[in-house]
């Protein structure tokens, strides 16, 4: 069964890259999802007996001033794409996040739970999870939050290379979320997908995220512990780092339902970062 991943170079299509080797992966060379009709192209192309979409425009800054082309990438691609596989009557599994949610409260959010982003790059995606959700039944939403690797650029790099020549970071601590290895990810996408392909009728939006939820200031404190850095966090409000998209302050995702249809348990993020500390310390050594 030959699956199609759209995305190459991001942190969770490199994952499914290493545990899907058969698999073919579409760069932006090749599928360029600003480009209307070149999804639906490729997987017409193919042939795939499943589609997974793990790309996606991210700059969620740059978003606040390119919604047309963030909506195009993360509204428009999906549904083409979820509307592909509906004709061939095959599974499709999109990736969304936590920015669907306008991040009041403190309390995880449930799959089911009134959406209300609250910058541009969280209605671009809940502009796809729309177009997804109306393509057929064949379709899952998978959506997750504050993803992490040894690949490409995210948090924990960053905190890391600011360590090397900083004894103190100022990092905001009044947002929540669970850090997620993007091979946990990658990992529960290809579960669902064998799951869609032995049972047509399971679809739906699910969330996965990594347990315990924590704030950024918690999450920095924790890679440099693990890290052996003596680096110091000094924890500061959002109004203290200001940014030109507002971020959401209750990130926490309930993954009860992913576990309840899948047997998916969330991932202890602190044993994933102690795997993707070993990786990256593996790179610096080669």
């Amino acid at each position: 069964m030959k699956t199609l991943v759209f995305g190459k170079t991001g942190q969770v299509a490199q994952a499914l890259a290493e545990r899907l080797p058969n698999a073919i992966f579409l760069g932006r060379e090749e599928a360029d999802l600003s480009v209307a009709g070149q999804c639906r192209a490729m997987i017409q192309h193919h042939m795939p007996g499943a589609v997974i979409n793990a790309a996606a425009y991210t700059a969620v800054d740059r978003a606040e001033e390119e919604e047309a082309l963030a909506t195009r990438i993360n509204g428009d691609a999906p549904g083409e794409m979820a509307q592909a596989c509906a004709a061939l009557e095959i599974p499709f599994l999109h990736i969304s996040t936590d920015y669907v949610f306008d991040g009041s409260g403190e309390h995880p959010w449930q799959p089911e739970d009134p959406t209300g982003p609250i910058g541009a790059y969280g209605r671009s995606k809940l502009a796809g999870e729309a177009a997804v959700r109306s393509s057929g039944p064949q379709a899952s939403i998978l959506r997750t939050a504050w993803v992490f690797s040894s690949q490409g650029q995210n948090f924990v790099k960053t905190m890391l290379r600011l360590a090397e020549t900083r004894d103190r970071l100022t990092i905001v601590a009044d947002q929540f979320g669970g850090p997620t290895e993007a091979g946990d990810i990658a990992d529960a996408l290809i579960v669902m997908r064998d799951r869609m392909l032995s049972d047509p009728s399971v679809s739906g939006v699910y969330h996965f995220a990594g347990q315990p939820s924590v704030s950024w200031a918690e999450f920095a404190t924790e890679i440099f512990a693990q890290a052996g850095m003596a680096t110091q966090v000094e924890a500061i409000p959002s109004s203290a780092y200001p940014t030109p998209a507002k971020r959401p302050a209750n990130s926490r995702l309930d993954g009860t339902k992913t576990t309840q249809d899948f047997g998916i348990d969330m991932p202890d993020w602190k044993r994933s970062l102690s795997r993707v500390l070993r990786q990256l310390e593996d790179q610096h050594a080669t």
